[in-house]
């Protein structure tokens, strides 16, 4: 299952809960502290934040941290996740750290890590790094003569734009645009505008009036109606949408209309194509990809490719007819319903498994969770054979399963939905009910939260085959990359929707011995 701290993008949670606690965050800051130290020179950490009022908890608390492991501390204040990773390299530092929940509300917060290249850190480090938060590290920290120092550096946003700037050919003008920047009461709420208007253009800037409690309150990229509304208004030339930590983006054209990540993959690999910057006649993307940008790129002579979603036992892949298959295998790992060392292995690496429970799987999956292979693992389950599960099995399953998927065709009064809930809440685990256009019911075990969340529901004919793959697809991969839960069940409900248009329709009565 999840790892005790580190998740998919690092340390993530409420604030002033566990993980996000100034207890944790104060060790975080001693473990990282001293497995950055090699050589014999003053060793430097860079540490940014976003707008949350919460960062400023934490931020005292890495310092004290780092400061303890021999670290001097470099603190930079709100600037965007981008900014910290450069300036690990140009400040020489040995580590960077960003406090941000990135996209999610303000009442979340994390920690991200950077190795002294820039990039996020392996999952080998982040293991032993938790290893250490687990055990007394007071031992190895500096002495009293070995202590680290803090200061403020001035200058940094100049530091940031200047790089921005110089990812553009520099005879390049934005004079005569017209652009709004939506910086989500986040961390670019100064670079942001600064940046575009030192290129030429005209800016109008909305939402930098961060208060700690508005970031990416209906606002930035996962809520870009006010951006469209206000290039409308001004008449802008194009719409720029940032989140709270500026590492994602959304565009929005003249006509208010929202440009999304395909049209802009699209965009890019026409325009590297014909520069020659593409090292291989390929573009990556997600399942969440749609066949436009496929069929885009086939008459430009490039090739999509899918990635899976970064999963050791599920192969999410989409096929011609836009309905996901998901298997609960990998290829050459699973050998009559049972994982293999190259499977078990597989596992290890991604940190991610998902399972669909018909019952030689559900055996299997109890299996590998008895012998210590699904520690680590952040494992999700589709309960394809639950009218076989009555609430001692479900809590024996779960068990294993940090969220788990029920599609239930009765009520949502029924005695078993009060089951379910009670098996999600007594074990803390997160399970998704699905009523079809009933709704969805989501019981958070671990925050000890009902949710009722509404559908509009979409006239078909017949039964469609895919919906639910589809939704627990989008769902995952909207996790795995860090949303939260609202907003990856938003992609779930989205997806599920479309996926009705890439039905093949089955005639009621033939899942009638299912019900």
């Amino acid at each position: 299952m999840a790892g005790r701290y580190f998740g998919t993008d690092g340390i993530r949670g409420r604030a002033n809960k566990f993980p996000m606690t100034a207890e944790v965050a104060m060790k975080v800051g001693m473990a990282a502290g001293l497995s950055f130290q090699r050589g014999s020179h003053r060793h430097r950490v860079v540490l940014g934040k976003d707008t949350r009022l919460s960062g400023y908890m934490i931020e005292n608390a890495l310092v004290s941290g780092l400061c303890a492991a021999g670290m001097d501390v470099f603190l930079l204040g709100p600037i965007p996740t981008p900014a910290v990773a450069m300036l690990v390299r140009s400040l020489r530092a040995d580590i960077g750290v960003m406090i941000s929940a990135s996209h999610n509300p303000y009442s979340d917060n994390g920690i991200k890590l950077f190795g002294p290249d820039g990039y996020k850190l392996s999952d080998e480090i982040e293991e032993r790094i938790e290893q250490m938060l687990d055990n007394d590290v007071e031992m190895a920290l500096a002495d009293t003569d070995g202590l680290g120092r803090a200061k403020r550096v001035d200058g940094v946003h100049d530091r940031y734009i200047e790089f921005a700037k110089r990812t553009l050919p520099r005879s390049m003008s934005l004079s005569g645009l017209r652009i709004v920047v939506d910086c989500a009461n986040g961390a670019a709420y100064k670079v942001a505008p600064a940046a575009l208007w030192e290129l030429g253009a005209e800016v109008v800037a909305i939402n930098v009036e961060p208060n700690g409690f508005n970031i990416n309150k209906e606002c930035g990229s996962t809520h870009p109606v006010g951006l469209q509304k206000k290039v409308h208004e001004v008449r802008a030339d194009i719409g720029i949408a940032l989140d709270g930590d500026a590492d994602r983006v959304m565009l929005v054209d003249e006509r208010g209309h929202v440009v999304d990540g395909d049209q802009l993959l699209a965009l890019i690999a026409a325009s590297w194509k014909e520069d020659g910057r593409l090292t291989k006649p390929g573009v990556v993307a997600t399942v969440m990809s749609n066949l436009g940008l496929e069929r885009f790129l086939g008459d430009l002579g490039l090739s999509l490719l899918i990635a899976t979603g970064v999963t050791a036992s599920i192969d999410i892949v989409t096929r011609a007819d836009r309905q996901p298959a998901m298997d609960n295998y990998i290829e050459g790992v699973w050998s009559n319903f049972r994982l293999d060392s190259e499977g078990e292995a597989a596992i290890a690496a991604t940190r991610n498994m998902h399972a669909v429970l018909v019952d030689p799987v559900a055996a299997e999956l109890h299996r590998l969770g008895s012998a210590g292979v699904l520690t680590g693992a952040d494992v999700s389950a589709d309960f394809l054979d639950f009218r076989h599960y009555d609430a001692e099995r479900l809590a024996s399953t779960m068990r294993h399963v940090d969220t788990g998927f029920i599609g239930w065709p009765h009520e949502a009064d029924h005695p078993t939905v009060e089951r379910i809930r009670r098996v999600a809440f007594d074990l803390g685990r997160l399970v998704v009910v699905t009523l079809g256009a009933r709704g969805i019911l989501v019981f958070d075990g671990a925050h000890g939260s009902a949710i009722d969340v509404p559908v509009d529901a979409v006239p078909v004919k017949g039964t469609t085959v895919g919906c639910g793959d589809a939704f627990i697809a989008a769902f995952l991969a909207a996790r795995w990359q860090g949303s939260s839960l609202e907003q990856a069940l938003a992609s779930a409900k989205k997806a599920g929707a479309e996926a009705t248009r890439w039905r093949r329709p089955l005639p009621d009565e033939a899942y009638a011995g299912l019900l």
